[in-house]
């Protein structure tokens, strides 16, 4: 069996149950709070590959299936607390790794993250507090009691590079780690509401201004919050910036070559800073 991040095709498993283990070695993807386990013996880091947890050592619990990659079996998990981890293997943020796992196995990292948080949150039925149970016709969790169905959640989100004169809109939120990190725009959908009208609303709420010709860039899932990210570009249209002193505490308009601390690679916001200094520089 070939290296999981030889070939880029994923298939999800049709529920998170783990049916039989087969004799077969697979991926496992453990987490210890939001730490990931990872293997980093031999010289490179990868997502420990076994049978099972316990032929490595490992004692996992809350076993999710996830599917298969490159024909690989795939599952999540969480460690117990109070467990050492096997020697040459470590918990560390999944942040980190990006750059260090290959793509495809990140990406499948950060959807198992998301499946453990949902999972922990939905162990109870939210209507009436029965102890839920994992369906098997589908990913989901039902409420035996009175058949509440709970999905993984998504909570999207819009992120925006806005551009007036060969500029880009920057902002500093208080929430950042450093005090000269900037970034574009970004803020969640609220109910009831488009994509289209969240941009507009997010960027006159947190400075002031109005925009134009708004068109979709891409899109990220963001595990850290359980979020979708959909991109934007848009023109400035009126106004000056006024922040909002909340949200944001400083902005600014900046040229490709005179650009603040910006988000890494890994983010969608990384290359919409990125295509404005292609597209502008």
């Amino acid at each position: 069996m070939g290296d999981i991040s030889s070939l880029s095709l994923f298939t999800p498993s049709k529920s998170f149950v783990v049916d039989n283990l087969t004799e077969a070695s697979a991926a496992w993807f453990l987490f210890r709070q939001d730490n990931i386990l990872v293997d980093e013996r031999n010289g490179r880091v990868t997502v420990p590959r076994a049978v099972t947890p316990a032929a490595l050592n490992i004692n996992a619990h809350q076993l999710r299936c996830l599917g298969t990659l490159s024909q690989t079996a795939c599952y999540t998990g969480e460690l117990v607390d109070a467990d050492p981890v096997p020697d040459g293997m470590a918990c560390v943020a999944l942040r980190g790794l990006f750059g260090r796992l290959d793509d495809r196995v990140y990406g499948l990292a950060g959807t198992a993250l998301q499946l453990v948080n949902w999972d922990r949150g939905h162990r109870y039925c939210g209507r009436c507090g029965t102890e839920t149970l994992l369906m098997t016709s589908e990913r989901a969790r039902i409420c035996p009691a009175c058949e509440l169905i709970n999905h993984p959640r998504i909570s999207p989100a819009v992120i925006v590079a806005v551009i007036r004169s060969g500029k880009i809109l920057l902002g500093r939120s208080g929430r950042f780690p450093k005090p000269n990190f900037f970034s574009v725009l970004a803020g969640y959908v609220e109910v009831g509401e488009t994509l289209e009208a969240c941009v507009h609303r997010e960027v006159m709420e947190e400075v002031g201004i109005r925009i134009r010709n708004l068109r979709y860039f891409g899109s990220q899932p963001w595990p850290y919050s359980g979020a979708l990210m959909a991109a934007f570009t848009a023109e400035w249209a009126s106004g000056e910036i006024s922040v909002d002193g909340e949200e944001i505490l400083e902005a600014g308009w900046y040229g490709p070559r005179e650009l603040p601390m910006t988000p890494g690679l890994g983010s969608v916001a990384a290359r919409l800073i990125d295509w404005f200094k292609h597209t502008y520089g």
